[in-house]
C-alpha cells in the first residue's frame, strides 16, 4: 500500500485550492501544497486529509504555534512532521509564529 503524504509550504499569495501538485512513485504519493498563512494552511491540511493523505510534513516556516494549529485541525491519527528553521530564509528570516500570530 502506498503512503499518501502531503507537504505544506508557506508562500505569500499561495492559494491551496490551485497551488498544489502530486508526485507519485511506487511507494509514495506526495502532494505539495502552498498556503499564504496559518489560516489557509489549516484549510490546506484539511483538504489533504480529504484527499486521503495520512502524513503531513510542514515547511520550516511553521513555528510551534503553527504546527499546533495544524495538528488541532486534523484527526489525531494524521501524522504531522516538521522541517525546522528557527528563522526561515523564505519568510525574511522570521518564524511563521512571528508573522501569523
Amino acid at each position: 500500500m502506498k503512503l499518501e503524504a502531503g507537504f505544506i509550504f508557506l508562500a505569500d499569495g499561495a492559494d491551496y485550492q490551485k497551488d498544489y501538485k502530486t508526485i507519485s512513485t511506487s511507494q509514495v504519493n506526495l502532494t505539495a501544497i502552498g498556503a499564504k498563512d496559518y489560516n489557509t494552511a489549516v484549510k490546506a491540511a484539511q483538504f489533504l486529509v480529504q484527499k486521503g493523505v495520512t502524513a503531513i510534513e510542514l515547511c520550516g516556516g511553521f513555528g510551534i504555534q503553527g504546527v499546533a494549529q495544524i495538528q488541532a485541525a486534523v484527526a489525531p491519527e494524521i501524522s504531522i512532521g516538521v522541517v525546522r528553521f528557527d528563522n526561515h530564509p523564505g519568510l525574511n528570516f522570521q518564524s511563521g509564529d512571528q508573522l501569523f500570530n
